[in-house]
């Protein structure tokens, strides 16, 4: 059975961090969001934050509320990796639709606002939020699709407000031999 790490908190926290960082151990990463993208991509519709929002919704609607992990299952399937971290798992039903393929652990990484404002809006994506007022308005979003949830309900949590990169990786990575054992 395949360890499935998955990789929540709040957008910016440095969960997509941690997992480019880790591939270098010979985890696979999968990121959530890039299920989504993918999904712009193919409808043709712009990946600005309030359009893969309005999608990321919109499929839950339709799908369920694991329709984004529905997405990623085959790439897991697939995976040559025995572990793989999930990048953005936003609620417990993505995580439920996981537990049916492989072993399930929750990570959560944890940032102050401040914090995560500086890290989002300091890489250069599509959906990086332009102000204050959006950074709320996607806060809010994540946290209305169950965010909160799978953080409160996290096997570890790390607290990343003053952290090195590499202490932030180290401690993920110690945290993830623990659950290998």
């Amino acid at each position: 059975m395949k360890l499935i790490v998955c990789l929540t908190g709040m957008p910016g926290a440095g969960k997509t961090t941690i997992a480019e960082a880790l591939r270098s151990k010979g985890f696979d990463k999968i990121t959530m969001g890039d299920a989504v993208r993918a999904e712009a991509a193919r409808r043709k519709i712009d990946p600005t934050g309030e359009n893969l929002g309005k999608l990321m919704l919109e499929l839950r609607e339709k799908n369920g509320q694991g329709a984004v992990a529905d997405l990623i299952k085959d790439q897991i399937l697939n995976s040559k990796s025995d572990v793989i971290l999930i990048d953005g798992v936003r609620s417990l039903a993505e995580v439920n639709v996981l537990k049916k393929i492989g072993i399930v652990k929750i990570l959560a990484i944890h940032a102050s606002g401040d914090t995560r404002f500086k890290f989002l809006t300091g890489r250069s994506r599509s959906d990086a939020p332009s102000d204050r007022e959006d950074f709320s308005k996607r806060d809010s979003r994540e946290i209305g699709v169950g965010m909160s949830e799978s953080i409160a309900l996290a096997d570890e949590t790390i607290s990343n407000n003053n952290l090195t990169i590499q202490q932030l990786v180290d401690n993920a990575y110690n945290i993830i031999k623990g659950w290998m054992q």
